[in-house]
């Protein structure tokens, strides 16, 4: 214990000081982190359990040594890959030749239920602003609303609905991808926005440029907010102290991304479109869509990467019920994933180690952590990522559309 709070003290004084973009500076504070972590760790094994024995006091003892372990484990992964970071602005930088003189055909999806008109209006402005000169805005309108038909009209944006909200956004988007490719010019690639989020003039040429290599399946960025969320909101401290999905924009999937693990998060991304079709369009075996999506297209060889550049902002969500209801769908959809054809122990599934374990990390903290912590209290992890990045972010409501105003944006 004294050895802990030791390092603790000589944390305290040198990572304010640290530069947390130097592969040395980063190592050690992994190092430290790892040993304190398997200190404890080794010391709850050897030092905490009540004698062996068939009584309530060893089986609750072993339960929740059980899920502390489990928990380890799954930090032990993302504190290695905190280790590394990368940034690809220089590369969409650099590319920027090529997208001007090859200009792909893309189609930006506004996926749409029963939002307001002036959240609509926002976003179909935006979309049609923006500066790349070779694309279609359509608004995928799940609630089949006339007054939206007539709004996409007026701005000069495609309307598209379909007979039913079956498979809810992914089904939406699905719906859209049959009709792009009977089109006399179907796109080359796609971008998805939630119907409150408006991009940034730049967003297509700054994430297009990526797609120079051919293995890129995906590019995502980064979700920004417009208002404070329920815990800013809660403790009137939105201009102070950062959104709780800071740390994982900014930090967890700069570093995922380092090692080849980012991942599709819906919104504010870019997808190739031959590379949808080899798979059939996105997946609907789980309310995560997005995630799995960029398992599907990894089976095929395709990567997902990510771009750091604030491209885009949008809505949080008001209440801590919707954070609560946001994250235990992503939990279940993390489970299905993992228990499906695509899962880390499913052995023919083309999934290289590296992502196998990815999937691994991430099942444990959405079945260990999460399921652990989230009951004890519903702000530590913003308590956590505040320690690491200001700035702003978004959280959904629901792991397959978008919830504003207590109302689900995907007809879950």
């Amino acid at each position: 214990m004294t050895l802990a709070l030791m390092a603790v003290g000589v944390l305290c004084l040198f990572v304010p000081w640290a530069d947390r973009e130097n592969p040395q500076v980063r190592a050690t504070l992994v190092a430290v982190s790892l040993i304190l972590t398997w200190h404890y760790l080794l010391w709850r094994i050897t030092q905490t359990l009540p004698p062996f024995g068939l009584t309530a006091d060893w089986l609750c003892g072993i339960t929740f040594l059980g899920a502390e372990v489990l928990t380890g484990i799954g930090t032990t992964i993302t504190w290695i890959m905190l280790s590394r970071i990368s940034s690809r602005s220089g590369t969409a930088t650099a590319n920027m030749p090529w997208l001007a003189q090859t200009r792909p055909l893309v189609d930006v999806l506004i996926c749409t239920y029963n939002e307001d008109r002036a959240i609509l209006e926002r976003t179909i402005i935006g979309a049609m602003a923006m500066s790349y000169p070779n694309s279609r805005v359509w608004v995928l309108d799940d609630g089949r609303r006339a007054w939206l038909s007539e709004l996409c009209a007026q701005k000069g944006c495609r309307y598209l609905t379909r007979p039913d909200n079956s498979h809810a956004k992914a089904g939406n988007i699905n719906h859209a991808l049959r009709h792009l490719m009977q089109l006399p010019s179907p796109p080359d690639f796609i971008a998805v926005l939630d119907a409150d989020f408006v991009p940034f003039r730049n967003f297509l040429s700054r994430t297009l440029s990526l797609f120079k290599d051919p293995t890129v399946g995906i590019v995502q960025t980064p979700q920004h907010f417009f208002n404070p969320d329920p815990i800013q909101s809660n403790l009137a401290i939105s201009t102070v102290f950062p959104d709780e999905q800071r740390f994982f924009f900014d930090v967890i999937m700069a570093s995922r991304d380092a090692w080849g693990l980012a991942f599709c998060c819906g919104t504010s991304s870019v997808i190739r479109f031959a590379a949808l079709q080899e798979i059939g369009g996105f997946p609907t075996d789980s309310v995560t869509e997005d995630f799995l999506l960029t398992v599907r297209l990894r089976e095929r060889g395709y990567k997902t990467i990510y771009l750091n550049e604030k491209l885009s902002v949008g809505l949080a969500p008001e209440g801590l019920n919707e954070y609560a209801t946001q994250r235990t769908r992503w939990c279940l959809g993390l489970v299905q994933i993992c228990r499906g054809r695509s899962g880390p122990l499913f052995l023919h599934n083309g999934l290289p180690l590296s992502f196998r374990i990815g999937l691994i990390e991430t099942f444990l903290y959405w079945g260990v952590s999460f399921g652990v912590s989230l009951p004890l209290s519903a702000g530590s992890r913003s308590l956590f990522a505040v320690q690491y990045s200001p700035g702003s972010g978004r959280a959904l409501g629901c792991g397959c559309a978008f919830r504003t105003h207590g109302v689900c944006a995907g007809g879950c």
